[in-house]
Parts: C-alpha cells; sequence; structure tokens
C-alpha cells in the first residue's frame, strides 16, 4: 500500500528542496507548492506558492531578499495567510539554525541552473518590477535626492491619506495610553505636542520654526495652529507641498505657515528659534550628514533648540536591506543612535537629551498595517496591486524590524552654545 510517507518525493517543489534544505540546515521553513502542484516542507510550515517558473528566474538572477521580493510583487510568488506570521517564522528560524545568509558557490550556480533549465526557467534576467526605484546620477546630488524622495512621497497624497493619521504624520507616534480608545491619531498628537515643547514653543507665541524634511505637514501645522509658531517647512516633493498649502488654507494658517519646495542644504533664512527634522536625516546618506548636521546648526540663533527625531540601524545594510533600497527608500543610510550623536556634536551642537522610541514605532507600524489591510481594495484601486504588495511587504517588514531590535528610533534634542534656558529637570515625558 502507498501512503503519504512512502509516496515518491517528485516534483519541481521536491527538487528546490534538495537545493536549499543543505543550505538552511534542515527541512524547509516553509510549505512550498510549485506550479506543478508538487509540495514540499513541513505540512505546519507557512504555506508559499510559486505560481510560474518567473519566480525561480527572479531568485536565481537576484539570489536572497531581492530576488524573493521581486517574485513577491508581481506576484509569481505568493505567501498564503498572514504574512508577519510567516516572515516572522522564517526569521526565527534564521536565527534558531545561526543562518548568516545565503553563500552563492558555483556548485549551488550549477544545480540551480540545471534544475531552471530543465522546468522552463532559465533565461534573460527579467525586468525589474515597475514599483522598484530608478535613480540615477552621482550619489545624494541635489537631482538624484529629489528623485529618490520622489519615488517614494510622490506615490499619491491620497494613497497616503488612507493610510496615516488625519494629522497625516508619516513618523513614529508616541503612545501614552493603553486605553481602547486612544487611537493612532492621540499618539501622533501627543508625538507633535512632545517636539513642540522639548523646542521650547510653549515659552512664547510667535517664535520661528524651521521644519527640515515637513513631509504633509503634520508638525509645521501643529506648531502654527497649537502654539502659534512661525513655520517655514521645507520639502523636496511637490506633492507634499501640494497637500499642505491646501491644509494652510483650509485651517485659516496663511499668515503663519510657508512649505518650500527646497533643499536643506539651500535653506538661506538663517535666524531661526528652533530648528526640527523628523525622520528626514537617514535621506541624507553617510558623506553628506555632516552638512545637514551644520545647515540644522547654521539655521538656528545661538542657545536655540535642535530635535533630530531619527531610526537608528547596526549590522549589515544600512540602508535597511535590499528591499527597502530597491523598492522604498533609495540611497537612505542610517547608523546606530551613538554615532549620530557624535556626528552632531561634531557639527558644533550640544546633545542634551536621547529619548529612545523603538516600541512607540512598533505599536504605530501595527496601527498603519491594520488600517491598510482593512482597506486593500481601495489601496489596490488606487495605486495597482503590485505598489500595494509592496506596501504589504514593507509594513510587515519594518514592523518586525522595529520589535526584534534591529532598527531603532530616537528623539535627539541639541542646543547650538549660547544662552540656552533649558530646564535643569526635563518632564516633557510625564505631562
Amino acid at each position: 500500500m502507498t501512503t503519504a510517507s512512502t509516496r515518491p518525493r517528485t516534483g519541481i517543489a521536491h527538487d528546490l528542496a534538495a537545493i536549499l534544505e543543505p543550505i538552511v540546515g534542515g527541512d524547509l521553513p516553509v510549505r512550498l507548492t510549485a506550479w506543478d502542484g508538487s509540495t514540499a516542507g513541513p505540512p505546519d510550515a507557512p504555506p508559499v506558492v510559486l505560481y510560474s517558473p518567473n519566480a525561480l528566474r527572479h531568485m536565481l538572477w537576484r539570489p536572497g531578499e531581492l530576488g524573493a521580493a521581486q517574485a513577491y510583487v508581481t506576484g509569481d510568488l505568493d505567501v498564503l495567510g498572514d504574512l508577519d506570521d510567516a516572515l516572522t517564522h522564517v526569521w526565527e528560524t534564521v536565527r534558531a539554525r545561526g543562518l548568516r545568509g545565503v553563500r552563492v558557490t558555483p556548485a549551488l550556480l550549477a544545480r540551480a541552473a540545471r534544475l531552471s533549465r530543465r522546468v522552463g526557467a532559465l533565461g534573460a534576467p527579467p525586468a525589474p518590477p515597475a514599483s522598484q526605484a530608478r535613480v540615477h546620477g552621482r550619489l545624494h546630488s541635489k537631482v538624484r535626492d529629489r528623485a529618490a524622495i520622489r519615488h517614494h512621497y510622490d506615490l499619491s497624497n491620497e494613497f497616503y491619506a488612507l493610510i496615516l493619521d488625519p494629522h497625516m504624520a508619516y513618523s513614529c507616534a508616541y503612545w501614552t495610553s493603553d486605553d481602547a480608545d486612544y487611537t493612532l491619531a492621540d499618539a501622533q498628537r501627543d508625538k507633535l505636542d512632545l517636539v513642540c515643547r522639548k523646542l521650547g514653543l510653549d515659552r512664547r507665541p510667535g517664535q520661528r520654526l524651521l521644519d527640515v524634511g515637513c513631509g504633509w505637514g503634520s508638525l509645521s501645522l501643529y506648531a502654527a495652529a497649537e502654539y502659534g509658531a512661525r513655520v517655514v517647512g521645507v520639502t523636496l516633493s511637490r506633492e507634499q507641498k501640494r497637500f499642505v498649502d491646501g491644509r494652510i488654507a483650509e485651517l485659516g494658517l496663511g499668515d503663519r505657515v510657508e512649505i518650500r519646495v527646497q533643499d536643506y542644504r539651500d535653506v538661506p533664512d538663517r535666524a531661526f528659534d528652533a530648528v526640527a527634522s523628523l525622520e528626514m536625516g537617514e535621506h541624507v546618506g553617510r558623506r553628506n550628514y555632516p552638512v545637514y548636521a551644520r545647515a540644522l546648526r547654521d539655521n538656528v540663533v545661538p542657545g536655540g533648540r535642535i530635535l533630530v527625531q531619527q531610526m537608528s540601524r547596526t549590522g549589515r545594510h544600512p540602508g535597511g536591506g535590499p528591499f527597502i533600497e530597491s523598492f522604498i527608500a533609495p540611497d537612505m543610510f542610517m547608523r546606530p543612535v551613538g554615532e549620530t550623536v557624535a556626528l552632531l556634536e561634531e557639527a558644533g551642537l550640544e546633545v542634551r537629551d536621547v529619548h529612545a522610541l523603538r516600541e512607540h514605532y512598533v505599536r504605530t507600524v501595527d496601527a498603519w498595517y491594520r488600517t491598510f489591510e482593512s482597506r486593500w481594495d481601495d489601496a489596490v484601486a488606487m495605486v495597482g496591486e503590485e505598489v500595494a504588495r509592496v506596501w504589504r511587504l514593507y509594513l510587515v517588514g519594518g514592523g518586525m524590524a522595529f520589535r526584534d531590535g534591529r532598527m531603532g528610533v530616537d528623539q535627539i534634542l541639541a542646543v547650538r552654545p549660547g544662552r540656552d534656558d533649558l530646564p535643569e529637570r526635563t518632564e516633557w515625558t510625564t505631562r
């Protein structure tokens, strides 16, 4: 009698497993189904389906994370069930087995090529997905920086409004309550208020604030409306400026808020009372960070405060990894928070406070992801299924990175030397 345990192991999935199992140090961490209907891997593992030979072609030409991501966003590969659960299981397997990435050897390539030829997957490299970034020119030149920012931030104001809270804050929130009726919008408001108080905007109305990388204007509008600040916000995204200008008109803040399409290197004003930059320093690059830090210092008066909220990362892939760097934020560069503090100090600033918010980003991304999944059909209608799949992978992977401690985020408060009025005891977080 033939049983499940004695049935011959045949088909594309089993052939793939025979190549991959020595690399992953045991059974596959997924239940793999190939386009010929064959399956391999533990029955209780997360199910992954390869729908066509193109899935193999992507992964053969781009081994590792990038090839798998390309296959996923094009729909040639899919994960059935919850993507977060599946990727979490794979990461746990990687850690438990001490795996350190795929080592591509000539023997491995030869075996993969033979299998690909036999199943019709061998051929020229597939074209990159349409959603993959295409930027050219000298790294962190002004032209290239504009292209990199616009790839991500000019996607669609309506799409971002679908995911974000009404403030349109696209940065880590600050959660001050666990009550069931406390929402992402409340947490983003509390973050904006925390930033304004750290900058000392509560000392007197009418202070001048520079918002570097202002996004969709959440901080600029809040500081003007709630603290009476006079704000200049700069962005490289014309779509973001168009959105914020509309909000300024709606709220009647035209006499207090000005939004410019302007590079941080070109701000001429200099004499601001305070400067903020929320999650923009990641985009300036490794070599340009000293230029960025000096631009922050030069644009604040002596004794004025500067607040930088910035993501941090240790280990390999300071840009976030092949998927992030190729599909989301080309040319991004992150570093451990201590290195950022040193660079700010080298620019002539006195760092007075570092406030870690990593756990807050776990909750923030989770809120974005739940909203995104609840409005999946609307997202697909706006940007197409391929871009929607990019965002699903981005939100799940980002949430995991903060949850697992591979990435962090911090608010760094600094002052330009001079007569400052920072309190000796800070109680911003207990208000």
